[in-house]
C-alpha cells in the first residue's frame, strides 16, 4: 500500500486559500457583503477564523483575490478566441457565446460581483481597488484587440481603449439583465450584438 503523499507547507496554504475562496462565493452571494461574516466564510470552508486571517486581511481582500482569478480566466478565454483563424465578427460571436456560458455556469459569481460593485460606491478604498482591476482587464483586452486588428490589416476607426470600454459596458449590461431577467435574453442575442458591433467597426474603418 502506497504511503500518502504529505503536502508541503506551501501546498497546504494554497489548498486552504483555495477552499476559502470557494466558500466565499457561496456565503457572500447568499448573505451579501454587508451581512456575511468572516466567521461564516471560515466555517463554510471548514476552518477557523485564524485560518482566514492567515490568508486574507479582510473580506475586501478576499473578494479582490476572487476578482483576480475571474478576470484572468476571462482574459484567457478572449485570448483563446482571438488566436483562432477567423474574421473579427465571427470571433466576436464566438467570444460572446463563451461569455454567456461563463456567467451561466456560475450565477453566484454574477450576484456577488454586482453586490460588491454596489458596496464599492460606499467604500472609497475598495472602489479604487476595483476600478484599478477593471482598468487592467480593459487594457489587456485592448492589447489583444489591437494585435488581432493588425493581423487582419484592419484600421480601427476609434481608439482601441474606447472599444474595450464599449465591450465592458455591453458585457456589464448583459450580465445584469441575465441576473435580473434571464428569460428575456435569447441564447443568440449577445453574440449577435457583438458581431454587429464589430461589423460596424469594420464598415466605419
Amino acid at each position: 500500500m502506497a504511503t500518502p503523499t504529505r503536502l508541503t507547507r506551501a501546498q497546504r496554504k494554497a489548498e486552504t486559500r483555495a477552499r476559502l475562496l470557494d466558500a466565499a462565493v457561496s456565503v457572500l452571494a447568499r448573505r451579501g457583503m454587508e451581512r456575511a461574516s468572516i466567521d461564516e466564510v471560515a466555517e463554510h470552508a471548514g476552518f477557523t477564523k485564524g485560518a482566514f486571517y492567515a490568508n486574507f486581511a479582510s473580506k475586501e481582500e478576499l473578494f479582490l483575490a476572487l476578482l483576480d482569478e475571474h478576470f484572468a480566466e476571462l482574459l484567457g478565454r478572449i485570448d483563446a478566441v482571438l488566436h483562432r483563424d477567423a474574421e473579427m465578427e465571427d470571433q466576436a460571436r464566438e467570444g460572446a457565446a463563451s461569455f454567456m456560458d461563463y456567467i451561466a455556469a456560475d450565477p453566484d459569481w454574477e450576484r456577488l460581483f454586482f453586490d460588491f460593485s454596489s458596496y464599492a460606491t460606499r467604500n472609497e478604498a475598495f472602489r479604487s481597488e476595483l476600478v484599478a482591476r477593471r482598468a487592467a482587464l480593459r487594457e489587456g483586452i485592448a492589447e489583444l484587440l489591437q494585435r488581432r486588428a493588425e493581423e487582419l490589416g484592419v484600421d480601427l476607426p476609434v481608439p482601441v481603449g474606447d472599444i474595450a470600454m464599449m465591450l465592458f459596458s455591453m458585457a456589464d449590461g448583459i450580465a445584469l439583465q441575465k441576473l435580473l431577467d434571464p428569460e428575456s435574453l435569447s441564447a443568440d442575442l449577445y453574440p449577435t450584438l457583438l458581431a454587429t458591433f464589430f461589423a460596424g467597426l469594420r464598415a466605419s474603418a
